[in-house]
């Protein structure tokens, strides 16, 4: 279902990453530094090159750039916050087919919001090493995977029995 989760900030730097999944590939630390800079690098030139900006984006840049891919083996949905944070979810290809990955990914900076913006020992830009924060982010992942389950009545998910879930 849900593979990585990784938080890059303004600057580009890779600021939490973690599998979602047992399923999900091992990548190194290293790797992920560079995923995270390449990501940040390739978001910024989509930006650049877009030939429209969507409308009554007053910031330049604070919407666009890459939002979403789609590849044979995964889906990567990109949340970027008006201060430039991004946060990218990568996901099976037939999860967004029974999720909203926008919704989780809302979810997701909530819980970023509330949990790591308020530790007092937590600094901006910097790495999050806020259990809350983690916990939050498992108990959210676990509480989606187990409604796409209960919605489809199945532990693997095919296409004629596929509903979008919403979270609420």
């Amino acid at each position: 279902m849900f593979l990585h989760l990784f938080i890059v900030n303004k600057s580009g730097g890779l600021i939490h990453h973690r599998a979602l999944s047992s399923r999900a590939p091992q990548i190194s630390t290293n790797e992920w530094l560079r995923i995270g800079s390449t990501f940040h690098s390739l978001h910024a030139i989509a930006t650049e090159a877009s030939p429209v900006k969507l409308p009554g984006n007053k910031n330049s840049g604070a919407d666009d750039g890459i939002e979403e891919i789609h590849a044979e083996g995964m889906t990567l949905k990109c949340l970027q916050t008006r201060t430039g944070i991004k946060f990218v979810i990568t996901a099976e290809p037939n999860t967004a087919a029974v999720v909203d990955l926008w919704q989780v990914l809302r979810e997701i900076y909530i819980l970023y919001t509330d949990c790591a913006l308020k530790d007092p020992f937590y600094e901006l830009e910097m790495p999050i090493r806020c259990e809350l924060f983690t916990q939050g982010v498992e108990n959210l992942i676990k509480r989606v995977e187990s409604r796409i389950n209960h919605s489809t009545g199945t532990t693997s998910s095919s296409s004629s029995n596929m509903r979008v879930v919403t979270l609420r």
